[in-house]
C-alpha cells in the first residue's frame, strides 16, 4: 500500500489509520522482530518527520536504513529514481521518501514494487503531517464536522497547508486562510487573523519557508510578528476551548511568541508525539496491505 497523498484515500481509510494510531498510542504491541527493513530516503533536511518515521519503524521491531543525501551518489549524478530503485534492490520492505519536487512519485509509476510512504513532496503534499494533525484535533474535539480552523502564514510554499486544506474541507471543517499578500494563492480567499481569531476552534501557524523564497520577504520579521504572529494578546482573544497548532519547526517570536509555544492552549508538542503513532499506523498499513 502506497500513501502519496490523502486525496487518494477515502474518509473511511483515513479514519481507519487514525483509529490504528490511537491503538498504538494506547499500547497496542506489534513486533516484526527485525524481519522488515524500512529505508528513510530524505532528499531534503528534516528532524521531526525523518526521526519520527525512524522511531515508528523501530517501535514496530523493524530495522531501519537512514540515507544521507549529502554523502551519496547523488553527488556523482545519480538520479532520484536510480537511488530509490537501488534501495528496493537491497531488499528493503518499504521506503519513506521526501523529495524537493512536487509529486515526484509520478515519474516512476509501477516501477517500484515495494510500498512508498510520501514524507513530503516539494510544496505539494505531506500526508503524515496531516494525519497527525487530524489525530490531535480528534483527540481534542471528538470529531471534525463544523469545527473552524485558521491556517496562518506561508500558504504558498506549505505542503502542510495544501494537504490540510483539502482533507479538512472533506471532513466538514470550516477553513480560514490568513497571511501576507505575497503568500496568497488564487485558490484561497485570505482574511485578517484579527477578524477571525475569536471565532475559530484551532489556530494553525506555518513557518516562513525562506529556503523556497525566490527573494527576501517584503515584510520584516518584526512586522510579520506584529501583523500575523500569535502573541499573548491574540491568545487571550481566542475561544476558551480553542487550541494552537504548528507543524514545526517554528520560528520563535516571528510566527509564534516564545511565551505562547508551550502555553496551556498549545498542542505543538502533542502533535510531535502523535506523529510517531500515526507513522506506526502508516508503516503497518504499507507492509500489511
Amino acid at each position: 500500500m502506497n500513501i502519496f497523498k490523502l486525496e487518494d484515500l477515502s474518509i473511511s481509510e483515513i479514519s481507519d489509520l487514525l483509529d490504528l494510531a490511537e491503538e498504538f498510542k494506547s499500547g497496542k504491541k506489534l513486533n516484526y522482530n527485525g524481519e522488515k527493513i524500512i529505508a528513510n530516503l530524505f532528499f531534503e533536511p528534516s528532524t521531526r518527520t525523518h526521526y519520527s518515521f525512524d522511531t515508528a519503524a523501530l517501535r514496530l521491531g523493524c530495522k531501519t536504513l537512514n540515507f544521507d543525501a549529502s554523502n551519496s551518489s547523488l553527488k556523482k549524478g545519480e538520479t532520484l529514481y536510480d537511488t530509490i530503485k537501488t534501495f528496493e534492490s537491497f531488499g528493503c520492505d518499504a521506503l519513506i521518501i521526501r523529495a524537493t519536487e512536487n509529486e515526484y512519485y509520478n515519474h516512476f509509476p509501477n516501477k517500484i514494487n515495494i510500498p512508498i510512504l510520501n514524507a513530503g513532496d516539494g510544496t505539494g503534499n505531506h500526508p503524515s503531517q496531516s494525519l497527525l494533525d487530524l489525530l490531535t484535533i480528534r483527540q481534542e474535539f471528538g470529531s471534525f464536522e463544523n469545527l473552524s480552523i485558521a491556517i496562518v502564514g506561508d500558504i504558498k510554499h506549505s505542503r502542510v497547508a495544501h494537504s490540510n486544506i483539502d482533507i479538512m474541507k472533506r471532513l466538514g471543517m470550516n477553513v480560514y486562510i490568513s497571511g501576507p499578500e505575497e503568500f496568497r494563492e488564487d485558490a484561497y480567499e485570505f482574511c485578517k487573523l484579527d477578524d477571525i481569531i475569536d471565532k475559530v476552534d484551532i489556530v494553525m501557524l506555518l513557518r516562513i519557508q525562506n529556503e523556497r523564497l525566490e527573494k527576501s520577504m517584503s515584510i520584516t520579521p518584526e512586522n510579520y510578528h506584529r501583523l500575523y504572529g500569535l502573541n499573548v494578546e491574540r491568545v487571550n482573544k481566542m475561544k476558551s476551548n480553542s487550541i494552537i497548532m504548528h507543524p514545526a519547526p517554528f520560528n520563535r517570536n516571528i510566527e509564534i511568541a516564545d511565551d505562547v509555544v508551550e502555553c496551556s492552549k498549545s498542542r505543538i508538542f502533542k502533535q510531535i508525539e502523535n506523529g510517531v503513532f500515526v507513522r506506526m499506523a502508516m508503516i503497518y498499513s504499507a507492509l500489511e496491505k
